[in-house]
């Protein structure tokens, strides 16, 4: 959290104080610190402030590492009963709370439960099948996951099936990247399909057959849970 009247600059633009350009971007910076100092001192999340940063600003505020400008996500801890029966006086105000405060997904779930479910092992599933229960641990690790923007795909081959942690939005190469650096450099192309089609048709000719499996460029868009092939060539040494 910025606590002084002026967050540290750059010391390389505190140096160069006789170029004009390097006194402008100073002075853009100080007026965004300014800014958002005045929005933290009202009491305000700087992830609620989207509509005021410009693409400045955010540019400086990602550098920042502000812990008001991360994404939340709300966990309600419950008892075992309130969280079976789905319900608790405090919910109502929580729920007005967390709506007047910016939103945010909001998880309920029992300490206690997940503790016991631990502790009880190979016995858990049985537990919960018979109390009509389920962990929320999977619903809390998928939000978490999604609401920092990451994702997975997968490649497979004779010996192993993987998954590689990419952020959302990236393209084809730059997952090919995730693999190795070599893999984007000398990027062809992706071979893909969608693991609910190869779940939905069994097998990867089926989805060829189907026309489910794609062949695609350097513009496409790697979507969460794609099974890729990727073809590259490296012919030359990185240049250095």
């Amino acid at each position: 959290m910025l606590v002084s009247s002026r967050a540290p600059l750059n010391k390389d633009k505190q140096r160069a104080g006789g170029n004009p350009n390097t006194k402008k971007e100073w002075q853009t910076e100080s007026d965004c610190v300014d800014k958002v100092l005045a929005w933290l001192h009202e009491g305000k999340e700087v992830r609620n402030g989207m509509d005021v940063w410009t693409t400045k600003d955010v540019e400086y505020i990602h550098d920042y590492l502000l812990l008001t400008a991360k994404p939340v996500v709300y966990l309600l801890n419950l008892s075992e009963n309130d969280y079976k029966r789905k319900k608790n006086k405090h919910l109502v105000k929580i729920h007005e709370w967390v709506q007047s405060h910016g939103g945010g997904p909001m998880i309920p779930y029992s300490g206690s439960l997940e503790a016991k479910l631990q502790d009880l092992g190979d016995d858990a599933a049985a537990y919960c099948k018979e109390n009509e229960l389920a962990s929320a641990l999977p619903k809390i690790i998928r939000t978490a996951f999604t609401t920092v923007h990451l994702m997975y795909f997968f490649t497979a081959g004779p010996d192993e099936v993987r998954g590689w942690c990419i952020r959302k939005g990236s393209k084809a190469p730059q997952a090919a990247g995730a693999i190795h650096t070599d893999f984007e450099r000398g990027f062809i192309c992706a071979e893909t399909m969608s693991f609910e089609h190869l779940k939905e048709f069994g097998s990867e000719a089926e989805c060829k057959a189907k026309g489910k499996y794609r062949q695609e460029g350097k513009e496409y868009i790697v979507q969460d849970g794609d099974i890729i092939f990727f073809k590259f060539n490296v012919t030359a040494p990185k240049k250095k």
